[in-house]
């Protein structure tokens, strides 16, 4: 159903900026450490904030959703981007790794379970995850909802979202010969992992800006060129990802396993107008999963930024820490 945030009880603001008090690198094996962070109580109630991409790493503004009196809020880069090392690497870098990697967070954390918090890829990884350890997952948040479908990447990828942003859509699309347009993931593939630095950050930059020209709803379709190693990192991650359909088992393989979270109580929170993560597949994980519960937001897009969509998570939480 819509949601008109201007039409509910007062908005719910933001948290101040809150500092850390635990930072660390954990050595995950694979040659790989990862980046986790810890901030807010140190015996609250445990949120692991799972960040988009592949490839995004987390901000410090994420700490902000949560009642730091109330929450321990837990934050991590994924392999390869942020803070973990090494940077840009997708060697021994899959969705199952990743899935370990929560595990060993959870584990070397002293968390019995706790709630997860994801948007965009994070809500696939967070689906996962918790499909792979149910019983460790209190709830679920979700923004923006990926399923990891060939048919999500062929509306993002394959001109779909460019017939609504014909300008962005040439600027990605005009880097490469029309003879390969059938498969731009592909050919981006080639050319992000050339070997070539300056090739590598040239199209990593392009790969980029196509999707954070579409994030918000007030987009104009133009976007600043993102950082060089920031790019390459999130682009090569995510390019990794999409070229090996998410490494998972079949097409669908999320929905086709609902059962596994049937007892996890959930919340979807979904941008009517998002361009990246169309409305579809969170309409869809609501219809086969009875405990989760669909918050459409009108007038929002993608970004966890909008106010719309960022309201209704502070809400959310705040309503988990009292129930």
């Amino acid at each position: 159903m819509d949601r008109n945030p201007s039409q509910k009880r007062a908005v719910h603001y933001l948290y101040p900026p809150v500092e850390p008090f635990d930072q660390r690198m954990l050595d995950v094996g694979d040659g790989h450490q990862i980046y986790v962070e810890q901030s807010g109580r140190p015996d609250g109630l445990p949120v692991v904030v799972v960040h988009g991409g592949p490839g995004g790493g987390c901000s410090p503004a994420m700490r902000r959703y949560f009642d730091p009196k109330v929450y321990r809020i837990i934050l991590f880069d994924q392999r390869g981007c942020g803070r973990s090392k090494p940077h840009a690497s997708v060697d021994a870098n899959t969705t199952w790794h990743l899935v370990a990697d929560m595990e060993r967070i959870r584990q070397d954390l002293g968390v019995d379970d706790w709630i997860v918090f994801g948007g965009s890829w994070g809500a696939t990884l967070s689906l996962i995850y918790a499909q792979t350890h149910p019983q460790r997952v209190a709830c679920l948040v979700l923004r923006g909802v990926f399923l990891m479908t060939q048919r999500e990447l062929d509306w993002f990828y394959g001109g779909g979202a460019g017939q609504f942003w014909p300008e962005p859509w040439e600027r990605f699309s005009s880097l490469i010969p029309e003879d390969e347009h059938g498969d731009m993931i592909g050919a981006y593939h080639t050319r992000l992992f050339s070997g070539d630095h300056a090739t590598e950050v040239k199209f990593a930059r392009a790969w980029a800006a196509w999707e954070n020209a579409l994030a918000s709803i007030h987009s104009n379709g133009s976007w600043g060129e993102p950082p060089a190693e920031y790019a390459r990192a999130f682009s090569r991650l995510e390019n990794h990802y999409f070229k090996n359909a998410g490494f998972l088992e079949e097409d669908g393989h999320i929905l086709n396993r609902l059962e596994k979270i049937a007892e996890i109580p959930g919340f979807i929170v979904q941008g009517r107008y998002d361009m990246i993560c169309p409305p579809r597949s969170a309409y869809a994980l609501s219809q086969g999963w009875e405990n989760g519960q669909l918050r459409m937001i009108r007038d929002a897009g993608h970004a966890l930024s909008e106010p719309g969509i960022s309201a209704e998570l502070v809400r959310i939480m705040q309503n988990l820490a009292t129930s």
